[in-house]
């Protein structure tokens, strides 16, 4: 069903667009062959109306012209639905070209590339690929391995509320969340959800690696402000862990936990294959402490101890 509609959309948008006089729904309905199998005038009445309607919500401008018999007609004039030419130097056609690299292995990949032959079809300016030129140079990569991302990046465009069940590092089952999703955030290699929960009353982040099972859009509007976009980030960042408001001190075997090593206030080795280390201490600091298992041992403060040690028996608890 939804690809005999766009078909028809599309149709109808061709015919408007490559007419010189406006036609009417009797000529639009003559030229189409979805509108040829309408059953009666009334059902393709509100098909045309609809269709017409979606075709200006998608950004075409459709014009509505009475001739002299009286008679409506419709058109889509080419110089009110062209876009300005688009001119990009050498800079801003390499940064382009950067973006798309970073999401090849992500599920936007095909559309970051489409978008990208279009504009080089269209005259943008090749720019010298400095990552291609030198082999065995890092490349960024932005990976999405969860299901849920695809469903919630959409549920953020449309602003459309969802429902599904997220497991907490702490928690050995699943429980349901329904939550108004604002955006998503990489950081450290793990993807957030940042968004309202409605059933805490709250702003909440989650990590799309801890949902289980769909995600199930809700019907309604938001409930809450969507804040601004520094905002959100900086919220991400905090339950990520990134807000410290004091330190730590974690034994940490040696050869392992790097990211805990690039973070580090001070380290010293206290032998026997362990270091010491300060590390900044925020809120979200004992869940990423587990995820090195044995390699971590937390000696100060005793609750962030504690709170390590409460995660690692759910976990062993399933």
């Amino acid at each position: 069903m939804a690809i005999a509609k766009a078909e028809r959309l599309m149709n109808l948008a061709l015919c408007l667009l490559g007419t010189r006089r406006p036609l009417s729904k009797r000529e639009l309905r003559g030229s189409i062959e979805a509108y040829l199998e309408a059953g009666t005038d009334d059902s393709f009445n509100r098909m045309f109306e609809r269709d017409k309607d979606d075709l200006r919500e998608l950004g075409l401008v459709i014009e509505t012209v009475e001739n002299l018999d009286g008679d409506t007609g419709y058109l889509a004039r080419r110089d009110s639905n062209r876009l300005p030419a688009i001119t990009l130097d050498a800079e801003e056609a390499a940064a382009l070209g950067l973006a798309a690299k970073v999401w090849q292995q992500a599920r936007l990949a095909g559309a970051a590339s489409g978008a990208l032959q279009k504009l080089r079809a269209a005259g943008m300016p090749e720019a010298e690929d400095t990552y291609e030129a030198h082999h065995g140079a890092l490349e960024p990569r932005i990976p999405v391995h969860e299901a849920a991302f695809e469903p919630l990046m959409l549920a953020c465009r449309d602003r459309r509320p969802v429902a599904f069940d997220y497991r907490k590092a702490n928690a050995a089952r699943p429980e349901q969340r329904q939550v108004e999703p604002w955006t998503l955030e990489c950081w450290r290699g793990h993807w957030y959800l940042a968004g309202w929960d409605r059933d805490r009353g709250a702003e909440r982040v989650f990590r799309l690696s801890r949902i289980t099972g769909r995600v199930r859009s809700r019907a309604g509007v938001f409930s809450a402000p969507v804040p601004d976009v520094v905002t959100v980030r900086e919220t991400v960042e905090s339950w990520a862990g990134e807000t410290a408001t004091r330190s730590a001190l974690i034994k940490l075997r040696s050869g392992c936990g790097y990211p805990l090593r690039a973070k580090a206030l001070s380290s010293r080795e206290l032998g026997d294959g362990w270091d010491e280390l300060e590390v900044p201490y925020g809120h979200g600091l004992d869940a990423w402490l587990v995820e090195f298992g044995p390699d971590v041992v937390v000696l100060e403060p005793a609750d962030l101890r504690a709170d390590v040690l409460d995660r690692l028996r759910a976990v062993a608890k399933g």
